[in-house]
Protein backbone atom coordinates (compact mmCIF):
# COMPACT_ATOMS: atom_id res chain seq x y z
CA UNK A 1 0.00 0.00 0.00
CA UNK A 2 2.77 2.13 0.66
CA UNK A 3 5.04 1.34 -1.86
CA UNK A 4 7.87 -0.25 -0.26
CA UNK A 5 9.66 -3.30 -1.83
CA UNK A 6 8.69 -6.74 0.24
CA UNK A 7 11.64 -9.45 -0.56
CA UNK A 8 10.26 -12.14 1.25
CA UNK A 9 6.93 -13.18 3.35
CA UNK A 10 5.17 -16.55 4.52
CA UNK A 11 3.55 -17.41 1.33
CA UNK A 12 1.97 -20.71 2.92
CA UNK A 13 -1.56 -18.73 3.38
CA UNK A 14 -1.27 -15.68 1.27
CA UNK A 15 -4.70 -13.70 1.08
CA UNK A 16 -6.77 -13.89 -2.08
CA UNK A 17 -6.05 -9.87 -2.32
CA UNK A 18 -2.49 -10.18 -2.33
CA UNK A 19 -1.90 -12.92 -4.76
CA UNK A 20 0.80 -10.73 -6.27
CA UNK A 21 3.09 -12.04 -3.57
CA UNK A 22 2.75 -15.19 -4.47
CA UNK A 23 4.87 -14.80 -7.69
CA UNK A 24 8.53 -15.94 -8.27
CA UNK A 25 9.59 -12.32 -7.34
CA UNK A 26 9.20 -12.93 -4.03
CA UNK A 27 11.20 -15.61 -1.74
CA UNK A 28 9.36 -17.98 0.73
CA UNK A 29 10.45 -17.18 4.02
CA UNK A 30 8.89 -20.23 5.41
CA UNK A 31 5.19 -20.46 7.12
CA UNK A 32 3.52 -18.11 9.21
CA UNK A 33 4.74 -20.43 12.55
CA UNK A 34 8.02 -22.01 11.29
CA UNK A 35 10.02 -18.96 9.59
CA UNK A 36 13.20 -20.63 7.51
CA UNK A 37 16.15 -18.40 9.14
CA UNK A 38 18.93 -19.55 6.78
CA UNK A 39 16.62 -17.66 3.86
CA UNK A 40 15.91 -15.17 6.11
CA UNK A 41 20.31 -14.67 6.55
CA UNK A 42 21.02 -15.17 3.02
CA UNK A 43 18.33 -12.25 2.20
CA UNK A 44 19.95 -9.64 4.50
CA UNK A 45 17.21 -7.72 5.47
CA UNK A 46 17.03 -4.44 6.47
CA UNK A 47 14.08 -4.77 8.54
CA UNK A 48 11.93 -7.97 9.83
CA UNK A 49 8.34 -7.21 10.69
CA UNK A 50 6.62 -10.38 12.59
CA UNK A 51 3.01 -10.29 14.35
CA UNK A 52 2.24 -12.77 17.06
CA UNK A 53 2.54 -16.25 14.74
CA UNK A 54 6.19 -15.47 14.68
CA UNK A 55 6.70 -13.86 18.26
CA UNK A 56 8.52 -16.67 20.03
CA UNK A 57 11.11 -16.52 17.53
CA UNK A 58 11.66 -12.83 18.29
CA UNK A 59 15.06 -13.66 19.80
CA UNK A 60 16.30 -15.15 16.47
CA UNK A 61 15.33 -12.37 14.32
CA UNK A 62 17.31 -9.73 16.12
CA UNK A 63 20.73 -11.68 15.53
CA UNK A 64 19.39 -11.20 11.84
CA UNK A 65 18.45 -7.80 11.23
CA UNK A 66 15.97 -4.73 13.41
CA UNK A 67 12.82 -6.41 13.59
CA UNK A 68 9.42 -4.64 14.38
CA UNK A 69 7.13 -6.78 16.61
CA UNK A 70 3.01 -5.54 15.23
CA UNK A 71 0.47 -6.79 17.31
CA UNK A 72 -3.60 -5.78 16.76
CA UNK A 73 -5.66 -5.75 19.97
CA UNK A 74 -8.71 -7.33 19.47
CA UNK A 75 -10.51 -5.36 21.80
CA UNK A 76 -9.14 -1.95 20.79
CA UNK A 77 -8.50 -2.56 17.48
CA UNK A 78 -8.43 0.47 15.17
CA UNK A 79 -6.26 2.67 17.87
CA UNK A 80 -3.54 -0.76 17.77
CA UNK A 81 -4.05 -0.76 13.95
CA UNK A 82 -3.58 3.28 13.85
CA UNK A 83 -0.49 2.70 16.36
CA UNK A 84 0.92 0.15 13.81
CA UNK A 85 0.77 1.99 10.68
CA UNK A 86 1.75 5.25 12.09
CA UNK A 87 4.82 3.23 13.32
CA UNK A 88 5.75 1.69 9.66
CA UNK A 89 4.56 5.61 8.24
CA UNK A 90 7.32 6.72 10.09
CA UNK A 91 9.91 4.24 9.62
CA UNK A 92 9.29 4.61 5.68
CA UNK A 93 9.08 8.34 5.97
CA UNK A 94 5.00 7.79 4.67
CA UNK A 95 3.47 9.40 7.50
CA UNK A 96 1.57 11.77 5.45
CA UNK A 97 -0.30 8.96 3.03
CA UNK A 98 -0.86 7.16 6.81
CA UNK A 99 -2.42 9.65 8.06
CA UNK A 100 -4.58 10.05 4.89
CA UNK A 101 -5.54 6.15 4.41
CA UNK A 102 -5.99 6.06 7.95
CA UNK A 103 -8.44 8.96 8.46
CA UNK A 104 -10.69 7.64 5.17
CA UNK A 105 -11.23 4.15 7.44
CA UNK A 106 -12.04 5.82 10.35
CA UNK A 107 -14.60 7.81 8.74
CA UNK A 108 -16.05 5.02 7.41
CA UNK A 109 -16.06 2.98 10.75
CA UNK A 110 -17.33 5.62 12.81
CA UNK A 111 -20.25 6.55 10.09
CA UNK A 112 -21.50 2.74 10.07
CA UNK A 113 -21.41 2.89 13.92
CA UNK A 114 -23.88 5.37 13.85
CA UNK A 115 -26.15 4.20 11.81
CA UNK A 116 -25.78 0.62 13.91
CA UNK A 117 -26.03 2.42 17.26
CA UNK A 118 -29.12 3.93 16.00
CA UNK A 119 -30.79 1.09 14.94
CA UNK A 120 -30.13 -0.98 18.36
CA UNK A 121 -28.68 -3.66 16.10
CA UNK A 122 -27.96 -7.01 17.35
CA UNK A 123 -25.57 -9.72 16.00
CA UNK A 124 -23.21 -12.73 17.00
CA UNK A 125 -20.23 -13.58 15.11
CA UNK A 126 -20.15 -17.35 14.07
CA UNK A 127 -17.29 -19.25 13.23
CA UNK A 128 -17.96 -22.33 11.03
CA UNK A 129 -14.99 -24.97 11.00
CA UNK A 130 -15.62 -28.05 8.46
CA UNK A 131 -19.33 -28.58 10.25
CA UNK A 132 -18.64 -26.94 14.11
CA UNK A 133 -20.20 -23.71 15.47
CA UNK A 134 -18.41 -21.74 17.45
CA UNK A 135 -20.03 -18.17 18.82
CA UNK A 136 -18.00 -15.45 19.67
CA UNK A 137 -18.89 -11.99 21.58
CA UNK A 138 -17.58 -8.77 23.38
CA UNK A 139 -13.74 -9.09 24.02
CA UNK A 140 -12.87 -12.17 21.12
CA UNK A 141 -11.05 -11.66 18.38
CA UNK A 142 -13.61 -10.43 16.43
CA UNK A 143 -14.46 -7.67 19.04
CA UNK A 144 -14.52 -5.03 16.54
CA UNK A 145 -17.91 -6.25 15.11
CA UNK A 146 -19.51 -5.04 18.48
CA UNK A 147 -16.99 -2.03 19.61
CA UNK A 148 -15.64 -0.73 16.38
CA UNK A 149 -18.77 -1.24 14.08
CA UNK A 150 -21.65 -0.38 16.90
CA UNK A 151 -23.85 -4.19 16.86
CA UNK A 152 -25.26 -4.69 20.23
CA UNK A 153 -24.28 -8.70 21.50
CA UNK A 154 -27.72 -11.04 20.80
CA UNK A 155 -26.19 -13.08 23.50
CA UNK A 156 -24.54 -11.48 26.71
CA UNK A 157 -23.52 -14.67 28.30
CA UNK A 158 -21.23 -15.84 25.67
CA UNK A 159 -17.94 -17.14 27.23
CA UNK A 160 -14.50 -15.59 25.90
CA UNK A 161 -11.96 -18.21 24.50
CA UNK A 162 -9.59 -18.26 21.38
CA UNK A 163 -11.61 -20.81 19.14
CA UNK A 164 -15.31 -19.33 20.81
CA UNK A 165 -17.70 -21.08 22.57
CA UNK A 166 -19.40 -24.38 20.96
CA UNK A 167 -22.90 -23.94 19.95
CA UNK A 168 -25.79 -25.59 18.14
CA UNK A 169 -28.26 -24.59 15.26
CA UNK A 170 -30.82 -24.22 17.91
CA UNK A 171 -28.56 -21.90 19.76
CA UNK A 172 -28.99 -19.66 16.71
CA UNK A 173 -33.00 -19.97 16.76
CA UNK A 174 -32.70 -19.44 20.51
CA UNK A 175 -31.11 -16.01 20.49
CA UNK A 176 -32.31 -14.79 16.64
CA UNK A 177 -29.83 -11.89 16.11
CA UNK A 178 -31.03 -9.66 13.98
CA UNK A 179 -27.75 -10.06 12.26
CA UNK A 180 -25.14 -13.07 12.05
CA UNK A 181 -21.66 -12.73 10.61
CA UNK A 182 -19.89 -15.66 9.75
CA UNK A 183 -16.02 -16.57 9.12
CA UNK A 184 -15.34 -20.02 7.38
CA UNK A 185 -12.46 -20.75 8.74
CA UNK A 186 -12.56 -24.35 6.56
CA UNK A 187 -12.04 -21.94 3.87
CA UNK A 188 -8.84 -20.74 4.93
CA UNK A 189 -7.17 -24.25 6.37
CA UNK A 190 -8.84 -26.17 3.71
CA UNK A 191 -12.60 -28.01 5.00
CA UNK A 192 -14.65 -30.46 2.99
CA UNK A 193 -17.87 -28.45 3.44
CA UNK A 194 -18.61 -24.52 2.96
CA UNK A 195 -20.18 -22.50 5.77
CA UNK A 196 -22.86 -21.60 3.72
CA UNK A 197 -23.95 -25.81 3.29
CA UNK A 198 -23.63 -26.03 7.41
CA UNK A 199 -25.63 -23.05 8.47
CA UNK A 200 -28.41 -23.10 5.96
CA UNK A 201 -30.14 -25.52 7.01
CA UNK A 202 -34.05 -25.91 8.15
CA UNK A 203 -33.15 -24.94 11.95
CA UNK A 204 -31.62 -21.46 10.60
CA UNK A 205 -34.20 -20.91 8.21
CA UNK A 206 -36.34 -19.49 10.60
CA UNK A 207 -34.21 -17.38 11.91
CA UNK A 208 -34.73 -13.62 11.64
CA UNK A 209 -31.61 -13.03 10.32
CA UNK A 210 -32.03 -15.16 7.29
CA UNK A 211 -35.39 -14.53 6.50
CA UNK A 212 -34.24 -11.39 6.33
CA UNK A 213 -31.13 -11.40 4.16
CA UNK A 214 -28.88 -10.56 7.46
CA UNK A 215 -26.29 -13.90 7.29
CA UNK A 216 -23.25 -12.34 6.16
CA UNK A 217 -20.58 -14.60 5.02
CA UNK A 218 -16.70 -12.44 6.09
CA UNK A 219 -13.74 -12.57 4.17
CA UNK A 220 -12.46 -15.20 5.95
CA UNK A 221 -8.44 -14.13 4.99
CA UNK A 222 -9.01 -10.42 5.96
CA UNK A 223 -10.83 -11.56 9.36
CA UNK A 224 -9.08 -14.38 10.42
CA UNK A 225 -5.30 -14.61 9.09
CA UNK A 226 -4.23 -11.31 8.06
CA UNK A 227 -6.20 -8.95 10.38
CA UNK A 228 -4.51 -5.44 11.23
CA UNK A 229 -3.47 -4.26 8.11
CA UNK A 230 -4.46 -2.00 5.61
CA UNK A 231 -6.20 -4.37 2.84
CA UNK A 232 -7.59 -6.47 5.52
CA UNK A 233 -9.22 -3.64 7.53
CA UNK A 234 -10.30 -1.92 4.56
CA UNK A 235 -11.84 -5.37 3.82
CA UNK A 236 -13.39 -5.82 7.28
CA UNK A 237 -15.43 -2.09 6.45
CA UNK A 238 -16.44 -2.91 3.08
CA UNK A 239 -17.85 -6.60 4.63
CA UNK A 240 -20.10 -4.42 6.93
CA UNK A 241 -20.91 -1.56 5.15
CA UNK A 242 -22.66 -4.01 2.52
CA UNK A 243 -24.50 -5.87 5.58
CA UNK A 244 -26.08 -2.44 6.74
CA UNK A 245 -26.87 -0.59 3.62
Amino acid sequence: KMGIDVIALPKSHVPPYLEKFKSDQYVSAGSLFEPDFEKIYELKPDLIIISPRQAKSYEEFIKIAPTLYVETDSNDYINSFKKNIMTLGKIFEKEDFVNKEFKALEESINSINKKVTEAGKRAVVIMVNDGALSVFGKGSRFDSIYKEFGFGQADENIEVSNHGQSISFEYIAEKDPEYIFVVDRGAVVGGNVSAKQVLENDIVKEASAYKNGNIIYLDSFAWYVSTGGFGSTAIMVEDVMKATE
